[in-house]
C-alpha cells in the first residue's frame, strides 16, 4: 500500500484541509505564503503528493498551529 493510500494519512490531510478552511485561508493564499504554486497545495491535498515532516510543520506554521496541539487532536 501506498503511503498515501494508508488511512491515517489521509485523515491527516483531511485535517489539514479543514484546519486550512477553518481559518479562512484559500489554496491559493497558503501557496503563496509557503512560495508554492497552487498546484502543490491542490496535488497534497487530493492525495497525489505526500507531505513530509519538515512540511507539514511550514504549513502548521502558517496556519498558526503548533505540531504537537495539531497532532494531539489526531484520533
Amino acid at each position: 500500500m501506498r503511503s498515501i493510500h494508508d488511512p491515517r494519512y489521509q485523515d491527516l490531510i483531511k485535517k489539514l484541509i479543514e484546519l486550512r478552511e477553518s481559518k479562512h485561508v484559500t489554496q491559493v493564499e497558503l501557496a503563496r505564503l509557503l512560495n508554492k504554486p497552487q498546484s502543490y497545495v491542490s496535488k497534497v491535498e487530493i492525495l497525489e503528493r505526500r507531505l513530509d515532516v519538515i512540511e507539514l510543520m511550514d504549513w502548521l506554521q502558517i496556519l498558526k498551529v503548533e505540531l504537537t496541539s495539531f497532532l494531539s487532536n489526531q484520533t
